[in-house]
């Protein structure tokens, strides 16, 4: 992720070399929390710590940044010795945190930073992006996963979210909020989470007709084998996947009637003797949708959930406060 000094706003730094100038450099105490519940929650889901603590306790102006903030015309009357001080920055107070994965609620602190004001100020903006983003997801992926009780949920989102960094933190946060895995595999390769796939419709478009396609996979992967059955006609697909061969890991349903599709592609799995072959769901899930489906008793093994979960998109903000609570003075 990028760490840069310059993620921050303006005022932040402004702030900065005001404090400077003037001598205050008090030891404050800043606290992170929401004051509300966005829309649909009743709790949330603590993330985004390992990622700020690796921002503060790598913090560090580079020469070209200082460079850009020497000739930014709204820096012509701050002193020199303002920059040199940037140029030897480094975080010298305190924090402490709640462990992420962490049930909180409104007004209550999951962050306290306690520092020489100049350092803290600068902290905010890095904190707040971070910790509001991974909350929200980890808290979205709290709701699915509890919905599934127990089923497995896989997150499957990284081409619907807002840019490749942000898929990658989702595919993170996510797990902290109970999903198994991603399929994005750079946050397998960063962060050691389990990665899962498939196939797309292009691979069994690609071949001459759909048994092929399947054949052709499943020689490549016999041990993972898990076959996208609605290309063409959902039905007809998975009585050509019991044709392949009988340990084959799953079938993936990724339209239609998951409720009705999953009971019929159970009863032809297990009269094929496939009953340890498992079905896969995925397309515009949620947790009310996955919460319908294990009501109804849909035999549905595990749910791959994309946009819904990544963008939180019942409730796809956050209003983390990050504000002084203390400042010690002479």
């Amino acid at each position: 992720m990028n760490n840069s000094a310059l993620l921050t706003d303006l005022y932040q730094l402004t702030m900065m070399a005001g404090y400077y100038e003037n001598n205050l450099n008090e030891t404050a105490t800043f606290e992170l929390f929401v004051r509300n519940y966005p829309k649909n929650r009743n709790y949330l889901i603590f993330a985004g710590l390992e990622q700020i603590l690796d921002y503060i306790l790598n913090l560090k102006f580079t020469e070209d940044e200082l460079k850009y903030l020497r000739n930014h015309p709204v820096f012509k009357d701050v002193k020199d010795d303002f920059f040199n001080y940037l140029k030897d920055f480094k975080f010298t107070g305190d924090i402490w945190a709640m462990p992420e994965g962490t049930i909180f609620f409104p007004n209550e602190p999951v962050m306290r930073i306690t520092a020489p004001i100049v350092q803290a100020q600068l902290l905010e903006t890095y904190i707040l992006s971070m910790f509001n983003f991974q909350t929200m997801i980890a808290t979205k992926a709290s709701r699915v996963t509890t919905a599934s009780q127990g089923r497995q949920i896989i997150e499957f989102g990284s081409r619907r979210a807002h840019g490749p960094e942000a898929g990658v933190l989702a595919a993170r946060a996510s797990c902290i909020g109970g999903c198994i895995g991603s399929s994005n595999v750079y946050a397998g390769h960063k962060f050691g989470i389990p990665i899962y796939g498939t196939m797309a419709h292009s691979w069994i478009m690609a071949f001459d007709n759909e048994e092929e396609a399947f054949e052709k996979y499943h020689k490549l992967y016999p041990d993972n084998t898990i076959l996208l059955v609605d290309t063409y006609n959902t039905i007809e697909g998975i009585k050509k996947a019991t044709r392949i061969s009988p340990k084959i890991k799953g079938i993936r349903l990724d339209s239609g009637d998951f409720y009705n599709l999953s009971i019929e592609a159970r009863k032809i799995l297990d009269d094929a003797g496939m009953q340890n072959t498992i079905i896969v769901a995925s397309g515009d899930l949620n947790e009310y949708k996955i919460k319908d489906l294990i009501e109804r008793e849909a035999p549905i093994d595990v749910f791959g959930v994309g946009t819904e979960l990544v963008i939180s998109a019942d409730a796809p903000s956050l209003g983390g406060l990050y504000k002084l609570v203390e400042i010690e003075k002479d």
